[in-house]
């Protein structure tokens, strides 16, 4: 899994809505689903419970996105701290 993905997990919980955070990641609909769907396939849950109207985090896919903010923040820091090191 890469940091991407922990983003596009992110920001679905986040939106809600695929189309929106397909907009926002600057990917497409599409893409975005079968990155989802890649993604759940890779560790073996469902992370999102998908209707045509609504998309909702499962109770592991509230754990995950919990991890997986705390993974991009530290990884944030580390850029800073880098930079201001040059």
């Amino acid at each position: 899994m890469e940091l991407f993905h922990l983003r596009y997990v992110v920001k679905l919980a986040e939106t809600a809505n695929y189309s929106k955070a397909a907009s926002q990641l600057y990917i497409t609909q599409p893409a975005l689903s079968q990155q989802i769907r890649a993604i759940e396939n890779e560790i073996g849950v469902k992370l999102f419970e998908r209707t045509t109207r609504k998309v909702a985090l499962t109770e592991v896919g509230k754990e995950f996105v919990l991890h997986a903010q705390s993974v991009l923040r530290e990884m944030d820091e580390l850029g800073r701290s880098i930079a201001l090191r040059r």
